[in-house]
């Protein structure tokens, strides 16, 4: 039987005896997917109604990670951040809140001014040489996941998932070596990896089990859905919460998401499945 995970947030024990839904807010005007990108008055209303849905996590991010995008510089990602940060402390205070972000700066700055209760690290501390430090001095959960390359690449495997999997193996090690407590796994779809890779991945999803820990899905309106069905990420819903579904019965614990009303009922019905 799967363990039932749980993390430290902001010293309360956030439960994972049923999958966990983020819902995802981008205050950046280049994120790939439109209705995600908001601030202001407009960043609220969609936390608001995000969490009136039953999203359990959101997680803010200030810096597009897209393909063929160019980052923002440190100092705009950080006034993006504090800016946005500080609408939700005030607004929702009791609210659990990711970043989004592969800058060991920005998580810092995060976590001790706004109280952020986990760093969310697309590049698996590779695109920063001080992340690794950060996230052991901060103490907080840290989302790690899988990327080869930087954004946009599709670098070559010799023999694809189990390089994934030592990979990740290899660097959960490292952060609980260095004191990391609550490490979750994210295999990263969509990051360094072709459309068949991706789905590879999705295949085999159950067999991340063997690392001992919670395991996050983010498929959300990938290129991975609109590829297949010839559709927009505006009309990717419903490839969504196919794959979503699927990642849950292959032991996702965690489904990060833009629609969350979707992705909360997929996960009352895939456990309604299961209590037969």
């Amino acid at each position: 039987m799967k363990p039932a995970y749980s993390i430290n947030v902001n010293g309360r024990l956030l439960a994972m005896e049923r999958p966990l839904v983020m819902g995802i807010a981008n205050v950046t005007p280049d994120s790939f997917y439109d209705a995600s990108r908001v601030a202001g008055d407009a960043l609220v209303a969609h936390c608001r109604k995000m969490l009136e849905e039953g999203a359990d996590i959101i997680d803010i991010g200030a810096c597009s990670t897209r393909p063929s995008g160019e980052f923002v510089c440190e100092k705009e990602e950080l006034s993006r951040m504090h800016a946005a940060l500080e609408l939700l402390n005030r607004e929702f205070p009791d609210a659990v809140l990711s970043v989004d972000t592969f800058r060991a700066s920005v998580a810092r700055e995060c976590v001790k001014e706004h109280a952020v209760s986990i760093v969310n690290d697309v590049s698996g501390y590779d695109w920063d040489a001080e992340m690794l430090d950060a996230v052991a001095e901060l103490n907080v959960p840290y989302v790690l996941t899988h990327t080869k390359g930087v954004a946009g690449d599709e670098p070559s495997y010799s023999d694809f998932f189990p390089e994934v999997l030592e990979a990740l193996s290899r660097k959960l090690w490292q952060l609980r070596q260095r004191g990391v407590k609550d490490v979750i796994v994210d295999p990263g779809f969509g990051f360094g990896k072709s459309l068949q890779q991706n789905y590879q991945l999705m295949s085999l999803l159950d067999e991340f089990s063997i690392l001992d820990a919670p395991l996050l899905v983010g498929v959300s309106r990938k290129s991975m859905i609109t590829k297949v069905l010839g559709v927009s990420p505006d009309e990717a819903l419903n490839g969504t919460t196919v794959l979503n579904t699927i990642a849950l019965m292959k032991g996702a614990d965690i489904l990060r998401v833009h629609d969350v009303r979707a992705a909360v009922e997929a996960v009352k019905l895939v456990a309604a499945v299961g209590d037969i």
